[in-house]
């Protein structure tokens, strides 16, 4: 059992940071609660508190593993606040505040009226670890993973890895090496080439994204998980790996966890002959996509360049972002606008990805993607921008920033404006406006209740350009 090898690793270990790693928020609510269970059995929890957060109510206790899922530069003193994923202990807690003893030795005292986008951190999904590392990580396999996510997963931790899997969601290793490795074209990770020298190698030699997900898993797990992947069938190589080893998980069991040896050697793809880009049709693709991209992400800067020295887009700078949204919506659909959204949000993305950088401007890109197309996803977004601005506006008028404010307050009123032509966000919002800070009147509208209850212009701030 996933949560009997946690708890043993941890009370032989407990020094040393661990997460366990899965696909959906049910999947880690539940391990969230069965290793809290383990740990109010050891004795290791004090008393709890019924707390209310962003997420709901949550029951918490000294000794509680947390994670902070919001960037909150004003939390943790003078030493860079937290980011979303920062993992801690709590030391105390009550119903108002909460002090967390980060993993980086910072104690992070608050008021969880200022901050409340807090959970158990004992689980998380594959999509919050990106960018976290551990020492030891136990990851569940589920039919929802692919290449992309097993990537994430599997590359998390910095000393020891834990593969977990049913004998209900996969039948055998066929199935489960082919789910760990499958290439899901909806993945927008793999919509573009990223600009890595060993990936373009690889590609070179006609090893696609799916082979090189699967030879880091080879890196990653030790021998006896590892023999799922070799009979992967690459473009490359034209046959069969050698045979697989054997795996015996219990029928509806989780297969016994199987640590990294820190010896085990990366296996090698043997040599294939040399093929160019367009004769692999999702190669080629990938690359149209990239060249898109940049291309698009040079106009955008040009035109914020000019933005910022305080004057206005050339007609040739228009023509070109034109041409060049005309060319990304060819290649991805609805790519340009998403990429926009992304560098409205950080400008400095579209110098980077017009230089070549482009991994962090994809990264963006799918989760303004997800944002356009999960409406839930779109109004938490909207409520997280909209109490950021709310707090910075007025910090700034108590700090006497008067320009910093007004341009706050623009843009509060452009997001406010935004709901005229946005029903449906509209709608989502209408049983949050407390966390909005309003309290609409029967008959108003909500971007209007929302300009109103803020004494909000509702104008223009910054965009594009057409």
């Amino acid at each position: 059992d996933l949560i009997d090898r946690w708890d043993r690793d941890r009370q032989a270990e407990p020094d040393r940071s661990r997460i366990i790693l899965t696909h959906t928020n049910a999947e880690v609510r539940a391990l969230n609660e069965g290793a809290r269970e383990r740990m109010r059995d050891a004795g290791d929890l004090g008393e709890d508190v019924r707390v209310a957060v962003e997420r709901g109510a949550r029951s918490f206790a000294s000794g509680d593993r947390v994670m902070f899922l919001q960037n909150e530069r004003g939390l943790g003193g003078e030493n860079g606040g937290v980011k979303n994923g920062t993992l801690g202990s709590i030391v105390e807690v009550s119903p108002r505040n909460m002090i967390v003893h980060a993993d980086d030795g910072r104690s992070i005292s608050f008021d969880l009226k200022d901050y409340d986008r807090i959970d158990h951190g004992y689980a998380a999904t594959i999509h919050k670890a990106q960018g976290m590392t551990v020492d030891q990580t136990h990851v569940l396999a589920t039919p929802g993973m692919d290449a992309h996510g097993s990537y994430v997963a599997l590359s998390r931790h910095r000393d020891g890895m834990d593969l977990h899997y049913g004998h209900n969601d996969f039948a055998g290793q066929d199935r489960l090496a082919r789910t760990l490795s499958r290439d899901r074209a909806k993945d927008m990770a793999s919509d573009y080439e990223q600009i890595d020298p060993a990936r373009n190698y690889a590609e070179r030699r006609g090893i696609t994204f799916r082979a090189r997900v699967a030879e880091i898993v080879r890196k990653v797990v030790p021998e006896k998980v590892r023999g799922m992947f070799d009979g992967l069938r690459l473009p490359a190589d034209g046959g069969q790996g050698p045979e697989r080893a054997a795996l015996t998980p219990g029928a509806g069991e989780a297969q016994g966890p199987v640590r990294e040896s820190a010896a085990a050697k990366v296996g090698r793809t043997p040599d294939a002959p040399e093929r160019a880009v367009a004769a692999d049709p999702e190669a080629a693709l990938r690359k149209a996509r990239t060249d898109a991209l940049i291309r698009h992400a040079r106009a955008v800067d040009a035109i914020f360049g000019a933005q910022d020295a305080g004057g206005k887009q050339s007609p040739d700078q228009l023509r070109k972002l034109s041409d060049a949204r005309k060319a990304f919506e060819k290649v991805r659909p609805h790519g340009w606008r998403d990429a926009e959204a992304a560098y409205v949000k950080e400008p400095g993305l579209a110098r980077e990805a017009g230089a070549g950088k482009v991994n962090r401007a994809i990264r963006a890109l799918q989760l303004e993607t997800e944002i356009r197309t999960d409406p839930s996803r779109r109004a938490d977004r909207f409520v997280e921008r909209w109490q950021k601005l709310d707090r910075a506006s007025q910090d700034q008028y108590q700090a006497g920033d008067m320009s910093g404010y007004k341009a706050t307050r623009s843009a509060m009123g452009d997001m406010a404006k935004s709901l005229e032509r946005d029903p449906q966000m509209e709608s989502l919002l209408a049983n949050r406006k407390a966390a909005l800070g309003i309290d609409m009147e029967a008959g108003r509208r909500l971007g209007a209740a929302l300009a109103l209850s803020h004494g909000l212009d509702l104008g223009r701030g910054r965009g594009i350009g057409i």
